[in-house]
């Protein structure tokens, strides 16, 4: 008998141990890595990890803002089951939104099966770095299953970068109020993460660690910081960014490091991905952060900019590929769950992918979205559906839907919805049984719109991002190098906007308008509170060079008004961008 124990101890004790090291960026793009095309930003240890093992060319996140897709890469399931369809706490509802947003919880709840709960039912040693932002106290890491935590904090944004990672208030991030003075929290995180990996070197462990970076406030070590040099707007071209995500970079390389010298290479599971998008538009100091080009706008909207992300796996006797099966944030636990043996939870919405890392083909499926909310980008309510190379995204506030084949056009710039109306009926009915399906609650009319209300002076200024549009083209292009209601090369399309009158009177229309040479000459409408006012589009030497211009007067009562913006004809290749109208009183 004693033999017999001796030979199995012996087996058990030569059995190889397991490791699992999830990465998660904040807001990182999914062409901001060297190894996803990116000439600007230095990622050489995350480069090195992808020609290691499976890069994904179509991984997209389960929202386009961080909170949800956290939830999504912690459970398995899409977000919108818990009700957390927002960033926490999220954006309170303003006037000037014509929906008003369901009630958000206050963090990912309880009874939520996690990542961390799963690994460590396994007996695995489990550990969370970083940012949590699932839920403040009694709603963290530690009452989500895992044993160890440090520097997870409720927050959306870091209390600080830099060392004493304190804010205004006082409050430290959690675990690190002792650290020398300057330190940089990017650092500080990948240290922590080596030191968990030595801790456990010995035992089969779970590791998340999720940076801060480079979500805002931009900030990074001067020194990192000069080695770049500004780029051209609407590039990739931010030197605090990529700063940034090269701190990001060096703590990929110091794990990798720690795994080889711990003998932990050969049996570990790495993987890195995003929580969505890139952030493209300004949002606060040195922004904006990024370009996602050539995919379509960034962080804040159902585009491809706002939910397509890194995804790179890296795991032992996967022979380095490129993958171009859609994957989604939900997918991770289920693949990182089947990569280490466990047994997999019952009611995961995701998929394995470790069929995909095999080189073997996937099944077909669907992914749905769900974003019933006004973001800081400038993102608006909406749904999106995507059926293998097709897309479909809805609007709430009109149920505007447009539909995109991602095969022949990544960059979503040719809306085929007019094109295939049975496609997108299809498409619509299976979105609106995923709501039902997942419980989905829609935003509800907003009883306090007052859309575009006069300012202090009596000037109605109504910014062209407040369009609701009617065709197949003509879009809002948002900043930082449009800002202006564009691409509109349909005669057929139109555009419409309410403003807030509140004083009767006299007003006069102006509009800051640009238009590039050769086509010039457009006749617009504009009919205000029913009464038209025809302009002929002035050529200005560029689409963005912007005119103001007076196309006439009108008289107004108090209340709200419709305003109806519709080309008559269109001598050019398109009829001109419009960033703004005016309304001013006109004088007696």
């Amino acid at each position: 008998m004693n033999l017999m124990v001796l030979a199995l101890c012996c087996a058990l004790s030569s059995a190889p141990t397991r490791g699992v090291v999830l990465i998660v960026a904040d807001d990182l793009g999914a062409r901001d890595l060297g190894c996803d095309g990116s000439k600007y930003h230095k990622t050489p240890n995350i480069d090195a990890l992808a020609q290691s093992g499976a890069r994904f060319t179509q991984a997209s996140s389960a929202c386009p803002v961080c909170s949800p897709s956290r939830a999504g890469i912690m459970t398995g399931r899409h977000p919108v089951r818990f009700g957390l369809t927002d960033w926490l706490p999220g954006r309170p509802d303003q006037p000037g939104q014509a929906l008003s947003r369901p009630t958000l919880p206050n963090g990912l709840p309880l009874e939520a099966t996690t990542i961390g709960e799963v690994f460590t039912k396994a007996g695995f040693s489990t550990g969370y770095i970083g940012k949590w932002h699932l839920g403040g106290a009694g709603k963290g890491p530690g009452e989500q299953g895992f044993a160890f935590h440090k520097a997870a904090d409720g927050a959306g944004s870091p209390r600080s970068y830099f060392a004493p990672y304190r804010d205004a208030k006082g409050a430290f991030i959690p675990g690190l109020e002792q650290a020398p003075e300057g330190e940089y929290l990017t650092d500080r995180l990948s240290q922590e993460a080596a030191s968990f990996i030595r801790a456990n070197s010995g035992k089969p462990f779970l590791l998340v660690l999720a940076h801060y970076a480079p979500h805002t406030p931009l900030r990074a070590p001067e020194a990192t910081v000069k080695k770049y040099t500004a780029g051209r707007p609407g590039s990739q071209g931010n030197p605090i960014y990529a700063a940034m995500l090269e701190h990001v970079d060096n703590g990929v390389g110091l794990i990798m490091k720690t795994l080889r010298e711990t003998g932990r290479d050969t049996d570990t599971v790495v993987a890195f991905t995003s929580d969505n998008g890139g952030l493209c538009t300004r949002e606060g100091p040195n922004t904006p952060a990024t370009s996602n080009a050539p995919l379509r706008e960034g962080k804040g909207y159902l585009y491809e900019g706002g939910i397509r992300v890194p995804l790179l796996v890296s795991a032992p006797g996967i022979t380095p590929r490129v993958v171009d099966t859609p994957a989604n944030g939900i997918d991770l636990l289920p693949t990182l769950t089947e990569l280490a043996g466990i047994k997999l939870p019952d009611s995961l919405d995701g998929i394995s992918m470790v069929g995909a890392l095999k080189g073997q083909p996937s099944p077909a499926r669907t992914l749905g979205w769900h974003y019933p909310h006004y973001a800081n980008q400038g993102g608006k309510p909406g749904g999106a559906w995507r059926d293998g190379r097709w897309k479909l995204v809805e609007f709430y506030e009109n149920q505007r839907r447009e539909l995109f084949d991602l095969q022949a056009d990544p960059s979503e710039s040719r809306n085929l919805a007019l094109d295939q109306p049975d496609r997108v009926a299809s498409m619509a009915k299976a979105l609106e049984a995923w709501r039902k399906e997942t419980g989905a609650v829609m935003p509800t009319p907003n009883t306090a719109y007052k859309p575009n209300p006069p300012g202090k002076d009596g000037v109605i200024r109504i910014s062209s991002s407040t369009a609701n549009v009617e065709g197949a083209q003509l879009r809002f292009e948002p900043q930082p190098h449009k800002n202006t209601l564009g691409f509109w090369i349909r005669q057929a399309d139109i555009a419409k906007f309410e403003a807030t009158v509140e004083k009767e009177g006299t007003y006069v229309l102006r509009i800051v308008q640009g238009c590039g040479n050769g086509s010039g000459g457009a006749r617009v409408a504009f009919e205000v509170a029913g009464t038209p006012l025809e302009w002929k589009v002035e050529e200005t030497g560029g689409f963005q060079n912007w005119v103001t211009r007076d196309v006439g007067k009108i008289a107004l009562k108090p209340g709200r008004v419709a305003i109806l913006v519709r080309p008559l004809s269109k001598p050019g290749v398109a009829v001109m961008d419009l960033q703004e109208m005016i309304l001013a009183p006109s004088n007696p």
